[in-house]
This record gives structure tokens, C-alpha cells and sequence, in this order.
């Protein structure tokens, strides 16, 4: 039931986006500015999601798989959803910034 969740809501598996981050992924985080200043993932870059659509080619041009994350998944899962569906082929959702913090 579990891994049907996480299908469900395109959340990639820890080892999967443990194994990402030391290949040299690049983290966005899509929540806004005030709650990334208040804390987020080291070396995270914040793209906040309604400013995606216009980072798409900045994105593309970073040349490396990208992980998402904001604060409980959904703006994320979002993300995921529109640079998929826009051209990055490898685009992972890490749900929660807590969650790549935990890794």
C-alpha cells in the first residue's frame, strides 16, 4: 500500500535521491522566499513555484538531475509534475526539505 502511495504521488525512495545527491543533483526549492529564509536545505537554490514556468531553460541549462522539495510535498509533487511535462528528464520529489535533511 505504501509504495502504491508513493507512486501515486510521485515521491521518489530515499536510497534513489540518496544516491542523486552524491552524483551531483541539484536541490530547488520550491517554496517561497520567506520560508527559505527561515531554513532550508544546504546548498539548495530556491525557484519558488509560481516562478518555475519562467526558470524552465535556467533549469535545463544547469545540465544536472534535479531534486525538488518544499515544506510538506505538495508544492513539490506540483514541480515535479510541470519540469517532467516541460523537458527535464531527470527530476526527482523529495517531498519535504526535512526530508533531505534526514538523509
Amino acid at each position: 500500500m505504501f509504495k502504491f502511495l508513493k507512486s501515486l504521488f510521485g515521491k521518489s525512495n530515499t536510497e534513489e535521491i540518496k544516491s542523486v545527491l552524491q552524483n551531483g543533483a541539484v536541490v530547488i526549492d520550491v517554496r517561497t522566499p520567506q520560508e527559505f529564509a527561515n531554513g532550508h536545505y544546504k546548498g539548495a537554490k530556491n525557484i519558488p513555484l509560481d516562478r518555475i514556468a519562467q526558470s524552465i531553460q535556467t533549469i535545463k541549462n544547469l545540465k544536472k538531475p534535479v531534486i525538488v522539495c518544499c515544506a510538506s510535498g505538495m508544492r513539490s509533487a506540483r514541480a515535479k509534475s510541470f519540469l517532467s511535462k516541460n523537458g527535464i528528464t531527470e527530476v526527482h520529489d523529495a517531498g519535504s526539505w526535512y526530508n533531505l535533511n534526514n538523509m
